[in-house]
């Protein structure tokens, strides 16, 4: 099974997959081998059922978060148990995730003829029910970045991460990887060359932020001579996690509970909000249809339509 899942993990390599993908993959099926040996004895995934996948969809909903570690080692660095979560049920969007994963192992296991028969080709996906996503208001913001001493590198540098994910839309990765010699200030725009899907497009910012931009670069320019627009302070790239940590705790001292998906999140929404479309939405965000723009941000709260619609009203545009 061990040669196996390092067959799969190159072929995600060789398909440029993101380092956070590869390591949901790497943890997901670690685990559901993990399981597959220790309650049921099997150690050759030819022998492996729908029943058995079924059964570990009931085992996840029933043993609790971080209760069990593909490495074992790891709870002397991590110690799960201590945190506030430990044993809480596994929310449904996880478990899909965890099925998902699954399913993508074992379509390319029988693609690759290493086992016989498929054994998800029954299993239906979980459609977990989609939680509203918390719209952040301009004082949680202004709250927010009021807590990153712009004094200092790591400071100024996160207040204008923040700042410009909030205006492009970006991802972590992407800005974590953004390169000076990506930034066009003539189009105010913003060349991707690796997102999450392989393919170049283009985000854009404002003419605020082309000001904040290149009175960043100058300064960045005092300290380092990396080749990152937004480096650590030895120059090297910024680890993604750490910036995310970064941002939840600058929220946690203000009482506002905020993660760097949610920027990206927000900015989508303030866009649509504005009168901005789902076409040109869904190519800025960098989505392969507008179908997938819609089902992640039609989930606006009834005061967020009320707001749109008074922006639209046929009868005051009409002016009747």
């Amino acid at each position: 099974m061990d040669l196996q899942l390092d067959n799969f993990m190159l072929f995600c390599e060789s398909k440029h997959l993101s380092e956070k993908t590869m390591r949901s993959y790497q943890q997901t099926l670690n685990l559901f081998l993990i399981y597959l040996e220790n309650e049921h004895n099997i150690s050759d995934l030819n022998k492996v059922k729908s029943a058995h996948i079924r059964s570990y969809i009931k085992y996840l909903r029933e043993r609790g978060k971080y209760s069990v570690v593909a490495n074992v080692n790891s709870m002397q660095i991590n110690y799960p148990d201590n945190r506030t979560d430990y044993g809480k049920k596994i929310s449904d969007t996880t478990i899909a995730n965890y099925l998902r994963n699954i399913k993508v192992f074992f379509n390319f296991l029988y693609d690759e003829r290493e086992i016989q028969t498929n054994p998800v080709e029954k299993i239906e996906n979980i459609k977990p029910q989609r939680k509203q996503k918390k719209l952040l208001t301009k004082e949680d913001i202004q709250k927010v970045l009021s807590q990153f001493d712009v004094t200092t590198f790591h400071g100024y540098r996160s207040f204008l991460m923040v700042r410009l994910i909030l205006d492009s839309g970006m991802r972590a990765s992407e800005i974590c990887s953004l390169k000076p010699e990506n930034v066009d200030f003539k189009t105010k725009s913003i060349l991707i060359e690796n997102p999450k899907n392989n393919q170049q497009r283009y985000v854009y910012f404002s003419h605020k932020m082309s000001t904040e931009l290149k009175r960043w670069m100058q300064y960045r320019d005092r300290f380092s001579d990396s080749i990152y627009l937004f480096p650590t302070i030895r120059g090297t790239q910024l680890d993604i996690r750490n910036f995310e940590k970064t941002v939840r705790e600058a929220g946690k001292k203000v009482g506002v509970a905020i993660h760097i998906h949610q920027l990206r999140n927000n900015f989508a929404k303030y866009y649509l909000l504005a009168g901005g479309d789902f076409a040109t939405l869904s190519r800025i965000l960098g989505h392969s249809s507008v179908d997938v723009t819609m089902k992640a941000y039609l989930d606006f709260s009834d005061a967020e339509v009320s707001k749109k619609y008074q922006k639209h009203s046929p009868l005051n545009s009409l002016d009747l």
